[in-house]
Order: structure tokens, then C-alpha cells, then sequence
């Protein structure tokens, strides 16, 4: 089981469902709602899409579940002032990727999203690298993430944060991955 991440920076604070959360349940789900039907955050993951606040509600409640089965390990990104998740990071297990990918290997893989109103802020270059080295110095050999092509910022945040080609993953995304 991967132990839980925090990180914090002078505006940002990295960190898991924490008991605290459940006091406000409501409006984290109401903050993945914005991040998670906003057209400019999905527009090279349109499948990630929540319709409503109900579907929101249940992605919050997986999460938390798939955590503590070691699933799924779900980090926010909260905006200290304003006390808000702005987005998203997902570290998803071997397990679970070998029910969505067809590869000779499995590592883990990371998926992350942001809010439109954060794109080009620099947020996840700023803290994807320390949260991928978190990650590895807890025993992780590899991680990889998937990227559509087209999504030049993602792969620049990837690069940033020392993933390095790997492979084409299909005819739109590519593989790539850090040790």
C-alpha cells in the first residue's frame, strides 16, 4: 500500500481524502464536478467525462474506496486561499491498468487533471516532479502515463518531470515512463 502524499507549496497543498474531508464531502464532489465536465480540461480525454453532480458524488466515493484497497491512490490539488480543489492526481495500480491496457509490462501509471481556470499557471510543472519523486522513493520501480499526441503541455509537464518515451501506446496516445 502506498503511503498517502503531501506537498505543499505557497498556494497549493497536495494530499489524499483526509478524515477532515468528510465535512465537506459536498463541495469536493461539487469541485470535481467543474474539473471533470469542463471541455478545455477534457479535450484529449473526453471519456473522463462526469454529466452531473451525482456522477461526482460516486467518483468521490470509488476513489476514496480504491484507495484504501490499493486500487487507485487519488490526490487533490487545493488552493490553500480559496480552499478549493483545483485538480487532480491519480495513481493508478498495476492491477487495475491490466483491466484497461494490453502490455507486455505493467507499471503503475499517473493520470492528472486540472481545472480550466489553472491551465497555463504552471501548477503541475511546479508539482508533478517532487509528488513523481515521492512516489518512486516509496519502492515504486516505474511509473507511466499515457498521452494523446496532441496534448504538447501534458507531455511537456511529463518531461519536466523526467518521463521519457517509452513506446506508441495507439494510433493517438503514446507511452511514456520514469524509473
Amino acid at each position: 500500500m502506498m503511503k498517502p502524499i503531501y506537498y505543499e507549496t505557497g498556494d497549493l497543498f497536495i494530499h489524499p481524502f483526509r478524515p477532515e474531508d468528510m465535512e465537506r464531502f459536498e463541495q469536493l464532489s461539487g469541485d470535481i464536478f467543474s474539473i471533470l465536465s469542463d471541455d478545455n480540461t477534457l479535450k484529449y480525454i473526453p471519456s473522463k467525462r462526469l454529466h452531473n453532480l451525482e456522477e461526482a458524488d460516486l467518483f468521490l466515493r470509488t476513489m476514496i474506496i480504491n484507495y484504501y484497497a490499493g486500487l487507485n491512490y487519488i490526490h487533490f490539488i487545493t488552493d490553500k486561499k480559496q480552499n478549493k480543489v483545483i485538480g487532480l492526481i491519480d495513481l493508478i495500480s498495476p492491477q487495475v491498468a491490466k483491466k484497461h491496457y494490453q502490455l507486455d509490462e505493467y507499471p503503475f501509471f499517473i493520470e492528472f487533471y486540472l481545472g480550466a481556470f489553472a491551465i497555463g499557471c504552471y501548477v503541475m510543472t511546479e508539482i508533478l516532479p517532487p509528488v513523481v519523486d515521492s512516489i518512486l522513493n516509496q519502492g515504486i520501480p516505474r511509473i507511466g502515463a499515457i498521452i494523446n499526441r496532441q496534448n504538447i503541455a501534458a507531455r511537456k509537464v511529463l518531461e519536466n518531470a523526467q518521463f521519457t518515451y517509452k513506446a506508441t501506446f495507439d494510433h493517438l496516445q503514446d507511452l511514456y515512463e520514469v524509473t
